[in-house]
């Protein structure tokens, strides 16, 4: 069972009177806490921000000495790529000596055979001649 209070139209009127009354200072006492949760909430973003740009700092500093060392790396295998190419300049430098070689001893070696020849020549020669000498 619902219990209803019935009020005089005198009670409505002092009951709307007292509510014009404060009313205004009701508003500006939840609007007072209201500016003052949003200024406490505003002030934890902005620290929040802070935090986050300075971990953001941080993280571009590490990625910047990560890259240095990238880099210095890089710079190294450039120098062991300069080295092994001294060395296969070294080595078609001895290639070029050796086929030099190579040629010089065909060379020498066509000479060699050439008086070879000639000699084996000579006494073959000798050898059919001499029995008519």
């Amino acid at each position: 069972m619902e219990k209803t209070m019935e009020l005089s139209a005198q009670t409505l009127e002092t009951i709307g009177q007292y509510v014009q009354r404060n009313l205004s200072a009701w508003l500006r006492d939840a609007n007072l806490e209201r500016e003052i949760e949003l200024r406490e909430r505003t002030v934890r973003v902005e620290e929040e921000l802070k935090s986050q740009r300075e971990l953001m700092r941080e993280g571009f500093n590490h990625m910047e000495k990560r890259f240095e060392q990238v880099e210095k790396r890089f710079e190294q295998i450039d120098k062991r790529f300069e080295q092994v190419e001294k060395r296969f300049e070294q080595i078609d430098k001895r290639f070029e000596q050796v086929d030099r070689r190579f040629e010089e001893m065909g060379r020498t070696n066509t000479r060699w055979f050439a008086v070879l020849t000639f000699m084996l020549a000579l006494i073959g020669t000798a050898s059919t001649i001499g029995p008519f000498l």
